[in-house]
């Protein structure tokens, strides 16, 4: 009885340890999910139960092993990662502070992309490659940048800081800073110098084509007018 109540303590003991840990090294991850999701309500909540969160606490163990150039074990890190979370991060993969995936089934992070800071990204996104080339393949992701649900970023192209890629865009350029990517393949629109906010509003999107229609209409105005 002794010997069992002894192990129930060090296992809890060890629980609460770890958390502790987790809180601390994860602790501006932590900080942006309750900037960016309105559901957050609890630091014990998000701790416990955000899987994005747990995705990146095994990243980060798989990446020091792959800096360290172990082997076997960052990848299968990674895929216990992507068995208990749905999201899959390459050990390789080199990604900023205050990342934040939202929801996160579905998420899957190539080898070679590199992510800045305060970057979020929603469920379906695939930041990936397009060939079987070697080398840099996959994206990189400047500051302040929100993907969109189901949005495919592939290839090794850059997407500028304070981008907005709209849900189900399908980006294979590079996209100037301060813009906005929607549609298959993405158009680009520029958000006038304008730092993009993390939000759950995907309808209100800038739409290229609708900006292009509208300049056009002014112009033909313009022209009736002379």
């Amino acid at each position: 009885m002794v010997i069992c109540l002894n192990v129930i303590f060090t296992l809890f003991t060890a629980f609460i340890v770890c958390w502790t840990l987790i809180a601390f090294f994860f602790r501006k991850e932590i900080k942006a999910i309750f900037e960016g999701d309105p559901a957050a309500t609890s630091f014990f909540e998000v701790l416990l139960t955000y899987s994005g969160l747990h995705a990146l606490v095994f990243y980060k163990i798989a990446h020091g092993l792959h800096g360290a150039r172990a082997p076997f074990f960052p990848r299968y890190i990674s895929q216990l990662g992507k068995f208990f979370t749905g999201i899959e991060i390459h050990p390789g993969a080199a990604i900023g502070n205050s990342f934040f995936i939202d929801h996160g089934m579905g998420v899957v992070i190539g080898e070679t992309a590199i992510i800045g800071d305060n970057v979020t990204i929603y469920q379906g996104v695939t930041l990936g490659g397009t060939g079987k080339e070697r080398g840099k393949r996959h994206p990189t992701i400047g500051s302040n940048v929100v993907i969109g649900a189901g949005a495919k970023v592939l290839g090794n192209i850059t997407v500028g800081g304070n981008s907005y890629i709209g849900a189900n865009a399908v980006v294979i350029k590079d996209v100037p800073a301060n813009s906005t990517v929607v549609g298959v393949p993405g158009r680009i629109t520029r958000q006038e110098g304008k730092k993009i906010e993390v939000s759950l509003d995907h309808i209100h999107t800038l739409d290229p084509i609708m900006q292009n229609m509208d300049e056009l209409e002014k112009r033909i105005s313009d022209l009736e007018k002379r």
